[in-house]
């Protein structure tokens, strides 16, 4: 009996050319299949993933943290005392002179004790914000995601007061542990700021926020109308944003409660004077 060694070396000498060419073609295929997987783990670690839709990477939606640079002078600060910040993409083509501001959630503080310790977070100061972060949803640069703002000018706004942004330092505690109630002074240093670098010639523009950041737009949105150009389209987004006065579940008001306390703490001022 022959080797069966033998027989396969054999029949592998007898193949055709047309045998050799499907095979070499295979071969090739291979190749360039295990080479592609390669490369696309290699883009995955470096963090720099292509979209196939649009040609951008991921890192160019990489937006950096920009502190506002008049906050020391106009006594704007996080709770920390920190320097307030935003991050800013700048719109280009048909969004060239169109502005979306975004102001990010994130609840309120309504006693010493919840501002004492939110203020060592991303929401009580800058110290703890990322240097960077990936626009993406209504900020994303990518056309299949975000169709209606992809080219405008783009601003998200950090959260850092506890008051939506409505904070006031006459509300300040002087004794003990200082924290600063500034968010009406951010809000008004960052609008300042950024009608020096463009919104201030604005052809559309819109106000958003979520959650307490919602609650920003609703308390800011009269007074940015009134800082855009009057031929200007302007709108307010609220998302996520009307909280009921209502009791819970066991008879309590706790939403009236809850607000009572933080206008008490840090907001009675500048709503009292309007």
């Amino acid at each position: 009996m022959a080797n069966p060694h033998l027989r396969a070396l054999l029949r592998w000498r007898k193949w055709a050319k047309k045998d050799w060419a499907i095979a070499a073609v295979g071969f090739t295929l291979t190749v360039v299949f295990a080479l592609s997987l390669i490369s696309d783990s290699r883009r995955r670690v470096n963090g720099s993933v292509t979209n196939p839709s649009f040609g951008l990477s991921q890192n160019d939606d990489l937006v950096d943290l920009t502190l506002l640079r008049n906050a020391k002078d106009r006594g704007a600060f996080c709770l920390d005392g920190s320097l307030p910040g935003y991050h800013f993409q700048k719109g280009f083509g048909s969004g060239s002179n169109n502005w979306l501001l975004h102001i990010e959630g994130g609840g309120w503080c309504n006693t010493m004790s919840s501002c004492s310790q939110r203020k060592m977070t991303a929401l009580g100061s800058s110290k703890y914000m990322d240097r960077q972060i990936r626009f993406s949803g209504i900020l994303s640069s990518d056309p299949a995601q975000n169709p209606d703002f992809f080219s405008w000018n783009k601003v998200k706004i950090r959260y850092c007061d506890g008051a939506s942004l409505a904070g006031h330092p006459e509300n300040e505690i002087k004794k003990g542990n200082k924290l600063f109630f500034r968010g009406q002074l951010i809000w008004e240093a960052l609008i300042d700021e950024l009608l020096s670098i463009g919104l201030s010639e604005a052809k559309e523009a819109l106000l958003s926020g979520c959650s307490a950041g919602g609650l920003a737009t609703l308390i800011h949105c009269d007074a940015f109308r009134g800082l855009l150009p009057k031929e200007a389209t302007v709108k307010c987004l609220a998302d996520a944003s009307f909280f009921l006065d209502e009791k819970d579940i066991l008879g309590n008001n706790t939403m009236r409660s809850f607000y009572h306390d933080v206008f008490q703490l840090q907001v009675m001022h500048t709503l009292s004077i309007k």
